[in-house]
């Protein structure tokens, strides 16, 4: 298929990718989603599937009701289906549903705590809070340095590994960049793990909707231990996402959540708890965002992931081209087109705060990006160069406003005419800036006017 074509299918795909939305002067204009590494809207096909099997939705394993058995098959159904997604062992390991990435990281924590809580855990410099707040105050935490360009040391993960001598139960790691993009080698990561005997999570959120994920087979050195990532940002709302590992780490061990569901037999004397990953999902389940998810993975599958990656790339390789050119712009991210990455990029504007240039973006362009530290804090503080007096100062004055970046992240549906759209609006401010700054010090009585129109949207 051609390059116009395909843009035509992509878009065909996604709802809302038509809407129009209220500018500062009163215009509509059809908005522009550059925040898909916060949540991508969803695909038509995921509503439509939802809608059809409404009728038949029921509780899981709650009844023997047709509807219940019905909507029961499918919830179970999902977790082979996932695995076949991620080439997940079909017998060694378990699929556990959670309400996202986050979640799915703090259950294994809590898991993990209960096995061995002295243990070592690396994380990285370059990790989503996710994946670095719920292994404080349960191990030793320690953190696998960045270089220059934000990129995760593997030489620096080698030493920490040699000096542990053996005392690391896991290397926590992105796989990929929620700020720069960056795709770490994942497994070349597992590799070293493995021969100091730790195992590994990848935290899948930015990777899985944009390239291939492969967990590999247990018997081999660059298996992948333990791989989370969340329906939201793959084009499927309703709030699911996965927790896949080996069922020896959850066996014999309490849950997180406890209640409903989660137990064989209660008296007031014990609990026997159920087997997992049942005994993982305690309360009603949410079948709805799990077929919300699976549609998700057909699609995506329909397409080929590794024709979705090389289409964004194009399109993240056109704008960071574009970037380069400008004057007092700093790019952070990969700028040769060779870099391993997914299609995310983070900049900073010369004489203008973040937060004023996300707002210039969609008050005057419809453009939406995210503006920030991204839930990436330590990472961005360390690609700003932030010393501690500085993080200090921030930590005693909230009233101040933190330095950040502004994100652009896209999905399989932007497109070469968006970013031309992106690139020329910067321009105007940057060329601009006198005037925008002053206009928007003002702002005040103006943007309740914006928020107005929006609340009489339907």
């Amino acid at each position: 298929m051609a390059k116009d074509g395909l843009t035509a299918h992509f878009r065909r795909l996604i709802a809302g990718v038509n809407v129009k939305v209220p500018l500062l002067n009163g215009d509509y204009v059809t908005s522009i989603n550059f925040d898909n590494a916060a949540t991508t809207p969803p695909f038509h096909a995921v509503i439509k599937e939802i809608q059809d099997f409404s009728p038949w939705y029921s509780s899981v394993h709650r009844g023997t009701g047709y509807k219940s058995v019905v909507t029961s098959d499918m919830y179970e159904e999902g977790r082979e289906q996932i695995k076949q997604f991620v080439h997940a062992d079909a017998k060694r390991d378990l699929v556990i549903y959670t309400k996202g990435t986050t979640e799915a990281i703090n259950l294994l924590s809590y898991i993990l705590q209960q096995q061995e809580g002295q243990a070592v855990i690396l994380s990285s410099e370059m990790e989503h809070l996710a994946n670095d707040l719920p292994w404080r105050n349960k191990f030793k935490l320690d953190y696998v340095k960045i270089n220059q360009a934000g990129e995760l040391s593997l030489e620096d993960l080698a030493c920490k590994l040699e000096r542990y001598g053996g005392k690391v139960k896991l290397v926590a790691v992105t796989g990929a960049s929620n700020v720069t993009g960056f795709i770490p080698p994942v497994h070349k990561i597992a590799g070293l793990a493995h021969h100091y005997g730790a195992r590994i999570l990848v935290d899948g959120a930015q990777l899985v909707p944009h390239s291939a994920i492969d967990m590999k087979p247990h018997s081999s050195k660059e298996h992948i231990d333990y791989l989370v990532f969340s329906a939201h940002k793959m084009y499927a709302p309703f709030g699911t996402g996965v927790l896949i590992g080996p069922r020896d780490t959850f066996d014999g061990y309490e849950p997180m959540l406890k209640g409903g569901g989660a137990v064989k037999l209660v008296s007031r004397e014990f609990v026997d708890w159920d087997d997992s990953p049942y005994k993982e999902e305690a309360g009603t389940p949410n079948p709805l965002g799990v077929l919300a998810l699976l549609t998700a993975i057909r699609i995506i599958q329909q397409i080929g992931i590794e024709v979705i990656y090389q289409y964004e790339k194009t399109v993240i390789d056109y704008l960071i081209a574009g970037l380069a050119c400008m004057p007092g712009v700093s790019l952070y991210c990969h700028s040769s087109p060779d870099e391993d990455r997914v299609s995310i990029i983070s900049i900073r504007v010369e004489g203008i705060e973040h937060r004023l240039l996300a707002k210039m973006l969609s008050y005057e362009a419809g453009i939406a990006v995210r503006s920030g530290l991204f839930c990436a804090h330590p990472y961005v503080e360390k690609l700003l160069g932030f010393s501690k007096q500085d993080i200090e100062y921030y930590h005693k004055h909230h009233e101040k406003t933190v330095p950040g970046l502004v994100r652009i992240s896209l999905g399989l549906y932007n497109t070469i005419q968006e970013a031309d759209l992106f690139l020329d609006q910067l321009w105007q401010i940057i060329n601009n800036k006198k005037h925008y700054k002053e206009k928007y010090n003002n702002l005040a009585v103006e943007e309740e006017s914006i928020f107005s129109v929006k609340r009489q949207l339907p």
